[in-house]
């Protein structure tokens, strides 16, 4: 029997999804746990996947549309089945099967691998057989009615592994080369160093090498989104403050082993650097607001994103109540949530109701920079890198551990003033460290 697909309720608080794309075409066999589409929330964008093994016999709505949640999307059943009798809801309300069977997937009964030009295989097997160029015309499927699955693949790789010599590998490597494309001259094809090498041309130019060209969806064009819906729409003030570090640096030296043993985890600039602006944002209320329609929203807990940088994207975790929290405690959260950001397994929930933003790109050669605040956010806290720098001293120079701060903050509802206000007591607060302890 045909069962639902429909828009998961993906956080609490996520009222309808956008489907970004449809991964699998309609009459294409699914298995369990395979993913089947692109939904994008209001803050990321994560695959759904299936979760019956069976034909997606119709898609109800389009890449683009914005759906309700637990509103159907799609049908999946058993391969011929028909959708008669079930009432399909569409974009323009609900019909039945019988006025939309055009649309959906005819029984199409196939005996073998291929029914035409058409080759039986999963979702996995046909993405893998892509990366690695592979024709499934030449794979043996393992499946029922021949259908070819990803180990059908893998096995096919393993079998017809292209040989190449180590150095001709990283040569091609560096040169952006596909060398499975190569015949290569050695023993049995292998590709040897004088198949990799590109002869110069007669200009004494190599010849250009063709550009890579990726589809701009999924969670690169949610960050691309937001970002633009933020520059555009918050006027953006950014305010810059040197930091003398030196007194942070001696407390992180003393807390290491305190916390390592406590937590099993080592403390961080970074842990320090959000307490403090939790103890600041506790002092200066008028920093921790958001803008929702026509109301100025003064949040009563201090929640603070943490953008983490993941492959092909940004996303922001929260550290909730953070103003409540030891460093202790600070240290283990911040660490469990930004390794769960980077595996990808980060809960929508996770990275919802933040109230300020820090954004820390310490850990590269940056000294400032200008970050764009993460709507509905007031204002996001840039992070530079810590050095050694000579500073003047009661009239002295001397060598001091410096940090600059870039405050980004949104004009429409926070004015300079209050924002450099901030910005000071912040400074305090990493320059004298202990307050952060009382």
């Amino acid at each position: 029997m045909a069962t639902e697909v429909v828009m998961p309720k993906l956080g609490a608080t996520m009222e309808e999804g956008t489907i970004v794309s449809w991964l699998v075409p309609v009459g294409e066999v699914v298995e369990e746990g395979d993913p089947i589409a692109e939904i994008q929330t209001d803050k990321i964008v994560i695959e759904i996947e299936a979760e019956t093994t069976g034909v997606l016999l119709k898609t109800v709505h389009d890449a683009g549309n914005t759906v309700k949640v637990h509103e159907v999307i799609a049908y999946m059943g058993e391969e011929g089945e028909s959708l008669d009798g079930l009432a399909v809801t569409s974009p323009t309300g609900s019909e039945s099967v019988d006025q939309q069977q055009e649309t959906t997937v005819e029984a199409a009964p196939v005996t073998s691998a291929q029914a035409g030009d058409k080759i039986r295989r999963t979702p996995a097997a046909r993405k893998l057989a892509e990366e690695n160029r592979v024709n499934l015309q030449e794979v043996v499927g393992s499946g029922s009615k021949g259908r070819i699955h990803k180990v059908d693949v893998e096995s096919f790789l393993a079998q017809n592994a292209k040989r190449i010599t180590p150095l001709a590998k990283k040569i091609a490597d560096d040169q952006g080369m596909d060398y499975k494309q190569i015949d290569g001259t050695g023993v049995r094809g292998k590709v040897m160093k004088q198949d990799v090498i590109i002869p110069p041309t007669d200009s004494g130019q190599t010849p250009e090498v063709e550009n890579k060209r990726v589809p701009f969806r999924g969670m690169r064009k949610v960050i691309a989104d937001r970002m633009a819906e933020s520059a555009y729409t918050a006027p953006h003030v950014t305010l810059y403050s040197e930091i003398d570090m030196t007194n942070c640096v001696s407390l992180r030296q003393d807390l290491l082993p305190v916390i390592e043993k406590i937590e099993g985890q080592r403390i961080s600039f970074n842990e320090i650097i959000i307490k403090a602006t939790a103890f600041t944002l506790k002092q200066h209320p008028n920093m921790n607001v958001s803008l929702e329609g026509n109301e100025i929203v003064f949040h009563s807990d201090i929640n603070v994103g943490m953008a983490v940088a993941v492959p092909d994207g940004l996303v922001v975790p929260v550290l909730r109540n953070v103003d409540q929290k030891g460093l202790a405690e600070l240290t283990a959260e911040s660490k469990k949530i930004g390794k769960q950001a980077r595996e990808g397994k980060l809960a929508p929930d996770d990275m919802q109701g933040s109230t300020f933003t820090i954004s820390n790109l310490g850990m590269y050669a940056i000294d400032g920079f200008t970050p764009i605040i993460n709507l509905p956010n007031a204002a996001i806290l840039g992070v530079g890198r810590i050095q050694k720098n000579p500073v003047v001293v009661n009239d002295e120079m001397v060598i001091r551990s410096m940090m600059t701060l870039s405050l980004s903050f949104d004009h429409r509802i926070i004015d300079g003033a209050p924002a450099a206000a901030f910005l000071t007591a912040l400074k305090d607060a990493l320059e004298n460290p202990l307050t952060l302890m009382i």
